[in-house]
């Protein structure tokens, strides 16, 4: 499953959209996600920001093995698709440091 986190722009074709990042986070919990694409403002920064999806994978990887779905992000927000960039980054070095 393919997993579009986003409040405004059309969902691409093939993927499942979620509003919300504790909805995202209970897909992923399922083991299904094969790919997640984030937004970071969604509307309501009291419901959460893309980038609580990326730190919730990544104390996921870090303190329980969790394998990560590929991801990316598709905010327009620069500042924060910087910090959403380099979250996934570090959760890219820990899976390759899990291999080495």
């Amino acid at each position: 499953m393919k997993i579009y986190l986003e409040d405004e722009r059309t969902t691409p074709d093939g993927w499942h959209r979620v509003y919300w990042p504790d909805e995202a986070v209970e897909l992923l919990k399922t083991g299904s996600v094969t790919e997640i694409s984030l937004d970071h403002d969604l509307g309501d920064d009291d419901r959460g920001t893309g980038y609580d999806v990326v730190l919730w994978i990544e104390e996921q990887v870090a303190l329980h093995g969790f394998v990560p779905p590929a991801m990316k992000v598709h905010s327009a927000n620069v500042s924060a698709r910087t910090k959403m960039e380099n979250g996934i980054r570090a959760i890219e070095a820990m899976m390759r440091r899990r291999v080495d």
